[in-house]
């Protein structure tokens, strides 16, 4: 049993590993768009956007037999930091 719970472990590891990887590469990419949004004059959410890609995400969810209520939960806590990352670049360069 120890060793069976050891390779689980490993493996739940390995997953965060790349979660935090992916989460880092996401806001690269956000970053870049808030940076843009800023040089354009864009406001640094937008709510339709949002929504499909919550819809988008929900349907995802289920398809790979996950709540898509934490999911949702999950991506609005992520884009709750993209738009305050987009407020911080546009504050700045006004």
């Amino acid at each position: 049993m120890d060793d069976q719970l050891s390779r689980f472990r490993q493996s739940i590891d390995n997953i965060d590993a790349a979660l935090v990887y992916m989460l880092a590469e996401r806001f690269k990419v956000t970053k870049a768009v808030g940076e843009l949004k800023a040089r354009e004059g864009l406001p640094p959410a937008d709510p339709t956007r949002e929504e499909r890609q919550i819809e988008r995400l929900r349907s995802l969810a289920r398809d790979a037999d996950l709540d898509p209520e934490f999911s949702e939960k999950f991506l609005r806590f992520i884009i709750e930091e993209v738009i305050r990352h987009h407020q911080q670049v546009r504050e700045a360069g006004a």
